[in-house]
């Protein structure tokens, strides 16, 4: 019996990307059943067609890509998705874990890495890009313009540990306000985005080189 044919939605706000997309999807074997150029329009053929997968830039017209996901999510739709962006920061592929995408995939890399994608999230499994973390990891922390003080070190290695702001407070026998101090110290000397669950992103991506 042969494979059933796996089919597709695809949404981009930029036509010769889409149409890149959809005849690049369509030599893979995918079948596309349309193609959208703003949110809204993608989740009301995704909530009509019911597609195996959806492919979605983030920035749309009338609803991004993770609104739209959040939406899927509310309608319960089994729909797998995945978001195409530009965008490497942190805090956007936490959200898009948070709303259960399947993968998180680069437009400067998406022909090269949509083929894996696919098998992956067809077995069950997801891909999130590694390209991500290029801006972000293997500079040694003592080659920062402004190095970390030893308490910023211990309380950056707990962080990677898992632990939160109050377990670290508990440890060290310290206020809990005062771990929250050095975290938003450690965050400013390592230039990143000053949002929900950065620091334990990079710490967990990190961890070979905090020490």
């Amino acid at each position: 019996m042969s494979e059933a044919v796996t089919t597709i939605i695809i949404a981009d706000d930029h036509p010769i990307l889409l149409k890149g997309l959809k005849d690049f999807l369509q030599d893979l074997g995918l079948h596309v059943l349309a193609t959208a150029s703003d949110g809204k329009q993608l989740l009301d053929l995704v909530v009509k067609m019911k597609p195996d997968f959806v492919l979605m830039d983030l920035e749309m017209p009338e609803m991004t890509g993770l609104e739209v996901g959040e939406k899927m999510n509310e309608l319960g739709l089994p729909t797998k998705k995945i978001l195409l962006t530009l965008h490497k920061e942190l805090f956007i592929l936490q959200k898009a874990k948070e709303l259960q995408f399947s993968g998180y995939i680069l437009k400067e890399f998406a022909l090269e890495e949509l083929t894996a994608a696919i098998g992956m999230i067809k077995r069950g499994e997801q891909f999130f890009s590694d390209k991500i973390w290029e801006n972000d990891r293997k500079k040694p922390l003592k080659e920062l313009s402004e190095p970390l003080t030893p308490s910023e070190t211990k309380i950056l290695r707990l962080i990677a540990d898992g632990l939160s702001s109050k377990e670290i407070a508990d440890k060290l026998f310290i206020s809990e306000r005062t771990v929250d101090k050095h975290r938003s110290n450690v965050i400013s000397k390592l230039n990143l985005e000053k949002k929900h669950n950065s620091l334990l992103l990079w710490a967990q991506r990190n961890r070979d080189i905090i020490g």
